[in-house]
This record gives structure tokens, sequence and C-alpha cells, in this order.
């Protein structure tokens, strides 16, 4: 090994106790990605150097690699663009942290810090309607404390449009059920929103924590939504849940609900339904706990609805009225398209 070179290992645990943690408070959500986007480089290395994990150096972090890297993920993992660019996010994060405890080869951590995400075609967005939402919710029955935790779980996810991995990590004592009866979520960089709920939801919360006595002071700070072992749900355990009845939900018609649907679509389909309701973008944008209100446009932009009723109330009458004088092309105006087709063929032979 070079004598300038290090093991990667030693630089690691720093790299998300100290730095990730500490200094940026990233969030579990964002410190759990980042490992799976390292694991996967160290993987690629092994894969492709054919060298033993403990064996890797910083000198196996290079634009080239990472290059090759980033292939190999669409080539052969058939990753999508945005898992690519998430990648991609926690190497750069990685080399800036390089940047100030490896200084001999900062141009090595610079350099790597020049590769650019990828555009990728944006893909439409997905969301329920009105009905669609309530047929969903309607598939979930209410005669077990299993089955009330996850109405009153996925009618949260709705109602607040909060992130799935914000669901998880809420706690009995961030939800406020007297009038105005409001909870708090921790949202990106550690930020926490007030979100208002709506009396329904109250009621099933208030029913879900007395099934669970989660109203007991010694219980504040226990994860609300639990697995059957007790322990925090995962993300993934909410996209169990919520696929089970997406399942039912589908097969009871196939038009309101598709086949397949994530948590995240639950926020994109509240703030729909929020927009189509007539509030304002500033109000959706806190709500959702976005930085900016130019993040929030996109479902303007996503709802062609809107941008219909928005042009035809602006609408002028403007064209002039224009009677069947024999000046338009007689397809226009035969009540047969068919037939004006066959004397059209008719008279070119």
């Amino acid at each position: 090994m070079n004598r300038t070179e290090t093991y990667i290992a030693r630089y690691i645990g720093n790299f998300f106790s100290v730095y990730l943690c500490a200094e940026k408070g990233c969030s579990p959500h964002t410190v759990r990605s980042y490992a799976n986007a390292l694991s996967s480089y160290i993987d690629f290395i092994e894969t492709t150097q054919h060298i033993r994990s403990e064996r890797i150096t910083t000198a196996y972090v290079t634009k080239k690699l990472v290059l090759e890297y980033l292939s190999w993920l669409e080539d052969k993992k058939n990753v999508s663009v945005s898992t690519r660019n998430q990648r991609l996010a926690a190497i750069h994060s990685l080399c800036r942290y390089l940047q100030r405890v490896d200084v001999p080869h900062i141009d090595r951590w610079q350099d790597v810090l020049t590769i650019k995400t990828k555009k990728g075609t944006a893909k439409p967005m997905l969301f329920l309607s009105v009905d669609g939402i309530r047929l969903l919710l309607n598939q979930i029955p209410t005669d077990t404390i299993s089955h009330r935790r996850d109405l009153a779980m996925l009618a949260l996810l709705y109602d607040t449009g909060a992130r799935v991995n914000e669901l998880v990590l809420l706690r009995p004592c961030d939800l406020h059920l007297e009038e105005p009866a409001y909870l708090v979520l921790q949202g990106k960089g550690n930020k926490n929103r007030a979100v208002p709920l709506q009396k329904k939801n109250v009621a099933l919360l208030t029913e879900y924590l007395n099934d669970n006595r989660l109203h007991r002071p010694e219980m504040q700070t226990e994860p609300l939504f639990k697995n059957r072992v007790g322990g925090r749900l995962t993300c993934a355990g909410v996209t169990y849940i919520l696929m089970k009845y997406i399942r039912k939900a589908h097969s009871a018609n196939p038009d309101l609900v598709p086949v397949k649907l994530s948590p995240h679509c639950l926020r994109h389909t509240r703030a729909m339904h929020l927009l189509q309701a007539g509030v304002n973008l500033v109000y959706i944008r806190d709500i959702l706990g976005h930085v900016s209100i130019l993040t929030t446009e996109i479902y303007a932009r996503a709802d062609s609805r809107q941008k219909r009723e928005a042009l035809e109330k602006a609408y002028r009458d403007v064209i002039p009225e224009t009677s069947d004088d024999g000046s338009r092309p007689s397809w226009e105006t035969d009540r047969s398209l068919k037939e004006w087709l066959k004397r059209l063929g008719s008279r070119n032979h």
C-alpha cells in the first residue's frame, strides 16, 4: 500500500458519527441512505477490483472509478437515474469530508466533486382522486387493534402529507389532539413543522392511543406506530401495509386505484387535493415542509384540470362564427367520414 494512502475504513466512522450527525445534523433517513450508497460502492470495488473490503484504501476513490461505478449501477444493477444520483450525492458528501481530513489528496476529492448529476426523464406524478383515496381507506377494516392501527396510520399519512420517514419517527408526545388539533413532524434537516389535523383523524388517533395505552405519561416518547414485536415500524413496513390495501382497492376498482402505489404518492395526493380545493401554494408549502415554494409549484404544473379550468375562466370569445357556406372541405361537414373517404378514393381512380 502506498504510504500516502489510508484504509477507507479509518474515515467512515467519523464521517457518519461526527460529520453527518453532529456537524451536518442529517436525519436518520439520510444517514441510512448514505450508508447504503457507500456499501454499494464498496461492493463495486470488491467485484471489479477483486479486493476485500477491509483492504480498500483512499486510492480506490477516484473520478475514474466513481464514473465506472455509476455506469455499473445503471448497466448491471438497473437502477433509476434518481437512485444513481442519490448514490453520487453520498460519495460527494464523503469527498467533502475527506477534503478536510486527507488534505494531501485534496485535488483528488475535488476532482470527484466535479462529477455532475445526471438528468433523467421526468415521470408523471402519480396521485389518487378523492374517490380513489376514499376507496383505499374503505378497504381497511376496524375489527382488530392491528386494523385500527393501519387505518389511523394511513389516514394520517394522507391527512398530513407527511413523508413516510417522518411518519415512522412520530411519538405520542408529538400529537396535540385538543382543539385546534395538530401534530409536529420532524422533516429534512431536523426542522420541525406543525400540521393541522382534521376531526375524523383526531377521532381515529384517540381510539388508537386508547387501544395501545399510548396516552399514558410513561409512553409519550415511545414510537407511535409499532410492528408486531413492539419495535418501531419501518418505512418498508409502512409500504408493505399500504400495498395490502392497494391490492384490495385495485381489485374493487382498477380505474380509481393503480396496482402499485408508494406511501409518497399519498403525500402527492394530499397536495393535489389541497391545490384543487383552492388552498394557496404558500400554505401547501408549509404543510409539506418544503424549503422553497418552487418545489411546491410542481403540483400546480401537474394539475391539468386546474390549468384547463383557469384557461376556461379567462377565455374571451373573440373568434367570429362561421356558417357552412360550402367553403369548408366536405370532410368537415359530411356526416360520415368513411363515406367521404370512399368518394375521395373513387375520384382518384
